[in-house]
């Protein structure tokens, strides 16, 4: 039995690294292929072999402009992409918060049936909602505006969702003290559910911004000025084989890469024990 528990654990091992590899190798062969200079990945392609040029590639890709805005770096457009996706994240926590506590603690009538519709929000394509909202949006004159990237995507059922379930274990108990007390419903929110609730948002904030900061369909459709564009809207600009695309992406890719990694473990647990 302990022979087959050893073999079962250098399996399982194997199975992660072959899917790391897989997954991260891709990547990490573009971003080693960024630590040389040009002349090499025309001649070689992705290497696998550090070069030494990445501080000359990186702090001149920083400060040169990359279309015919001379104000539009790599700088703007991370700003627009950090925008995009603590707006995105901040507006999707908040009202995901409100609406399920409003399905909780409110009489509504046909509650569980309003929950589903949320829930069936779920099942289409959020490219599918595009073309509408974007008529929408064009009519309001909110295309080429933080606005017009954030609004249209706030809604979050699967947020609901969450803290719908999150609220139904917080005993009813604490909602009669707190009544006892003279605390009323805002109050009951802001002093007693938002502390408690702090986990899962946390957890919620950090999936939806790094969701938020991937967006590209959304910013191709709503922007058309170059200061308006956001980091992976900004690929555009190189070639898929041009050192300072290969540059571009692994720009776009380090920030969540980097939230996740730093907070997975409160990712986990927002998630997962905030709903026990």
């Amino acid at each position: 039995m302990r022979g087959k528990s050893q073999f079962s654990t250098v399996l399982d091992h194997a199975v992660l690294i072959a899917g790391t590899v897989i997954m991260c190798g891709p990547l990490l062969a573009i971003a080693i292929t960024t630590t040389h200079g040009p002349e090499v990945l025309a001649r070689d392609g992705l290497t696998l072999i550090p070069g030494g040029d990445a501080w000359a590639n990186y702090s001149w890709f920083m400060s040169t402009p990359l279309g015919q805005d001379p104000d539009v770096t790599v700088i703007r457009l991370m700003w627009n992409s950090f925008a995009l996706g603590a707006g995105f994240a901040g507006l999707k926590v908040g009202l995901s918060l409100l609406a399920a506590y409003a399905l909780v603690y409110f009489r509504i009538r046909f509650a569980t049936p309003v929950f589903w519709l949320l829930l069936l929000s779920l099942m289409l394509p959020l490219e599918s909602r595009f073309l509408p909202t974007y008529d929408v949006v064009a009519g309001l004159g909110l295309t080429n505006t933080q606005a017009g990237l954030i609004l249209p995507l706030a809604a979050s059922g699967i947020g609901t969702f969450f803290f719908r379930q999150f609220l139904q274990t917080i005993p009813d108990t604490l909602l009669e003290a707190a009544r006892l007390d003279g605390a009323g419903p805002i109050r009951f929110l802001v002093d007693i559910l938002f502390p408690m609730s702090l986990p899962l948002m946390g957890a919620l904030f950090i999936v939806t911004f790094v969701n938020g900061w991937n967006q590209y369909l959304w910013p191709v459709l709503i922007t058309s000025e170059e200061a308006s564009y956001t980091l992976v809207r900004g690929l555009q600009y190189f070639g898929q084989s041009s050192l300072s695309g290969l540059m571009l992406a692994c720009l776009s890719v380090l920030p969540p890469a980097l939230l996740v990694l730093l907070f997975q473990r409160q990712v986990v647990k927002g998630l997962f024990e905030g709903n026990h």
